[in-house]
C-alpha cells in the first residue's frame, strides 16, 4: 500500500523504526522499575537518555518536513490521512525541543525517580528536593519552549502531550463543577453508610496467595498471558508495548484489597494495549488516543466493573479459594468493603467517590508550579491546605503519604494527573451507553459473561485507536461529547 505513495511509504518506514526504539525503551524502563538492582540505575539512566536522544533524532530528521508535505499531496485514504495527522503532530512537537533538553530531562527524571524510591520510605522531603529542583527547572524550560511556539500557556503545553486539544480553561470549568457537588455527596454517603454493618477482612494474607488470586482475576478479565506478565514495583503501572505488555502491582500482607483492585486497574490498561489494531501497531495511528482514554480503560475495569456488586459476586468464590473462608469474603460484604467511603491519604487506594478530589488537588498544585506561581518548597504547605479543604485530612509532616506518594512528579510527568478524572468521566459515559444497549448487564456480569463490555470497548475504543481525535472518538462511541454528568449520576446511583 505505501509503495504507491513514495512519501507516505518513507514516513511509514521512519515511524516503524521509531516504534522499535520505543519498544526497547519501554522494556528497559519496566526492568528499571521491576527487576534492576539499585546500582544499575546510573548506567541504565545513561542508556535510556541515549535512546531518548536517538528517538528525538529520528523524529527531527531533516528529510521529514519535505516528506510530510509531499505525503499530504498524495491520494491517501482516510486511515492514512489520520496516520499522517499523528505523524505531523509528533514531528512538530519534537522539532521544537533541542536535543540537549531531551537528554537532560531524561537523566534528571531517572535520577530523581530512583532516589525517590528510598526518600519516600524515609519521609525525606528535603533530600528529595535536591533532585526535584532540576526536574522542575527542565520541565519549565520545555513548557516555555512549547508554549511560545504554540501560543498557549506553559502548563497547557505540557498538558497537551497527554491530552491533545484539552486546555486548563476547560478543566477549570469541569473541576469547579465537581468541587461544587462532590463534598455534599460524600457527606450524604457517609451518613448513609454510618448505619451499615460490614465485616473487616482479617489478615495476614500471604503474598503468593494474593498473586495467585490476581492472576486468576486477570484471566477472567481476558488478559493475554502470551503477550504480557505481572510483576511488582514501588508504584503500580502498565508498560511495554502491544505485543509485550508489562503490568505491576504492590502487595501488603495486611491488605489484600489494594493489590487485587490495583491488578484489575492495570489489566484495563493492558487489555487496551493488547487489543490495539495489530496491522498498524507500529504506527501513530495504532497507538492509544490519549492518556485520558487510556485511564478510561483502567477505570472502566476497576471502578465501573471491578467495584460493582455483580463483579464482586462473580469473584467472591475466588477470594475464598485463595485467601480462605471468612465472613468478610461473602459477596454482599465485599461490595460494602469496596464501596466504603472513608477519605484516605493515598490516591491509588482511594474509592471512586473521593478520587476526583485527589486529582484536582494535584492538578492545581502542578499547574501553579509550572506557571511559576509557586516554587518547589511551597508544595507541602499547599498540599496540606488542600487535603484539609477537600478531604478533611491532616498531612502535616507526612510527606510519604502526602506530596511524595506519586511517581509522576519525580519523573517530570507534569500535566498527566487530569487524565485520571477525565478517564473516570469517559468510563462512566461508556457504561451508560453499554447499559442502555444491555439493560441486563449486571445479570450478565454476575454470571461471568463480560463479553458485551469487551466487545463494546473493542469496537468503539480499542480498534479505532488514534483514527479520530479524542472528542470525535467519544462522540462516535457514545453519541455525545464528554458529558461529566454521567460520572455524577453513576456515583449517586451506586452510593445512594
Amino acid at each position: 500500500m505505501p509503495m504507491n505513495f513514495p512519501a507516505y511509504g518513507a514516513l511509514t518506514a521512519t515511524f516503524t523504526r521509531l516504534y522499535h526504539f520505543q519498544h526497547l525503551a519501554a522494556i528497559a524502563s519496566w526492568d528499571q522499575a521491576a527487576m534492576m538492582p539499585p546500582k544499575g540505575n546510573e548506567a541504565r539512566g545513561q542508556a535510556l537518555a541515549e535512546l531518548d536522544v536517538l528517538m528525538h533524532q529520528t523524529l527531527t530528521d531533516k528529510a521529514l518536513p519535505a516528506l510530510l508535505k509531499a505525503a499530504s499531496q498524495e491520494a491517501l485514504d482516510a486511515a492514512q490521512r489520520a496516520n499522517l495527522r499523528e505523524m505531523q503532530r509528533d514531528w512538530q512537537h519534537a522539532s521544537l525541543l533541542p536535543e540537549r533538553l531531551v537528554q537532560a530531562r531524561s537523566l534528571a527524571g531517572t535520577r530523581c525517580e530512583h532516589a525517590w524510591r528510598t526518600q519516600r520510605k524515609a519521609n525525606d522531603w528535603l533530600g528529595f528536593l535536591e533532585n526535584f529542583r532540576e526536574v522542575v527547572k527542565l520541565a519549565r524550560e520545555q513548557a516555555t519552549v512549547l508554549s511560545q511556539a504554540k501560543g498557549i500557556s506553559r502548563y497547557d503545553a505540557l498538558l497537551d502531550q497527554f491530552e491533545p486539544g484539552i486546555r486548563s480553561a476547560q478543566l477549570d470549568v469541569i473541576f469547579a463543577d465537581v468541587k461544587a457537588w462532590l463534598p455534599g455527596l460524600i457527606g450524604k454517603v457517609r451518613d448513609k453508610q454510618a448505619h451499615e454493618t460490614l465485616i473487616e477482612a482479617k489478615g495476614p494474607f500471604a503474598i503468593e496467595r494474593q498473586r495467585a488470586l490476581g492472576l486468576e482475576i486477570m484471566g477472567i478479565l481476558g488478559f493475554d498471558f502470551s503477550a504480557g506478565r505481572l510483576d511488582v514495583s514501588n508504584h503500580p503501572f502498565c508498560g511495554g508495548v502491544a505485543e509485550d505488555v508489562r503490568i505491576t502491582t504492590r502487595y501488603s500482607e495486611d491488605d489484600f484489597m489494594r493489590s487485587m483492585m490495583g491488578i484489575v486497574h492495570e489489566t484495563g490498561h493492558a487489555r487496551y494495549e493488547q487489543n490495539l489494531p495489530r496491522e498498524c501497531a507500529h504506527l501513530p495511528l495504532g497507538r492509544a488516543r490519549s492518556m485520558g482514554i487510556h485511564e478510561s480503560q483502567s477505570l472502566s475495569f476497576e471502578m465501573q466493573l471491578g467495584r460493582s456488586p455483580a463483579f464482586l459476586a462473580l469473584i467472591a468464590p475466588l477470594v475464598k479459594k485463595h485467601l480462605g473462608e471468612q465472613a468478610a469474603f461473602e459477596a454482599a460484604n465485599l461490595a460494602l468493603l469496596y464501596t466504603r467511603v472513608k477519605p484516605g491519604l493515598i490516591r491509588v487506594d482511594a474509592h471512586e467517590l473521593s478520587y476526583p478530589a485527589h486529582v484536582i488537588l494535584r492538578y492545581e498544585i502542578e499547574r501553579a508550579l509550572i506557571e511559576g506561581e509557586i516554587e518547589v518548597q511551597d508544595i507541602p504547605a499547599l498540599w496540606e491546605q488542600k487535603m484539609m479543604a477537600y478531604l478533611g485530612l491532616d498531612t502535616r509532616g507526612d510527606y510519604q503519604n502526602g506530596c511524595l506518594q506519586d511517581i509522576h512528579w519525580p519523573w517530570g510527568s507534569f500535566g498527566y494527573f487530569p487524565s485520571y478524572t477525565l478517564g473516570a468521566m469517559y468510563a462512566a459515559q461508556y457504561f451508560a451507553s453499554i447499559r442502555q444497549a444491555h439493560p441486563d448487564l449486571d445479570t450478565r456480569i454476575a454470571a461471568g459473561d463480560l463479553s458485551v463490555i469487551f466487545d463494546w470497548l473493542n469496537q468503539h475504543i480499542w480498534q479505532p485507536a488514534s483514527r479520530w481525535e479524542t472528542q470525535e472518538l467519544v462522540q462516535r462511541a457514545t453519541g455525545e461529547a464528554l458529558n461529566p454528568q454521567h460520572l455524577r449520576r453513576h456515583l449517586e446511583s451506586r452510593y445512594l
